[in-house]
């Protein structure tokens, strides 16, 4: 009988991989709360890659959102 892994994924480093795959200067390293080293997302410049108008605070904006 195989053992269940009791733990979860972290998923949060699988998606800073992703982005780093497709945005390599938009991924940066940081110090974690534990001291170590760790890879991190540089937001402001992912922003500046996906697009050159930024929307944001209260400037209108349209979308639309179905539950599920």
């Amino acid at each position: 009988m195989d053992k269940l892994k009791m733990h979860s994924p972290n998923l949060t480093e699988d998606n800073i991989a992703r982005i780093r795959e497709m945005f390599p200067g938009c991924v940066t390293e940081a110090r974690g709360e534990d001291g170590n080293m760790k890879l991190a997302v540089d937001f402001d410049q992912l922003r500046q890659e996906l697009s050159d108008a930024i929307v944001e605070g209260p400037q209108e904006r349209y979308h639309l959102n179905w539950p599920g």
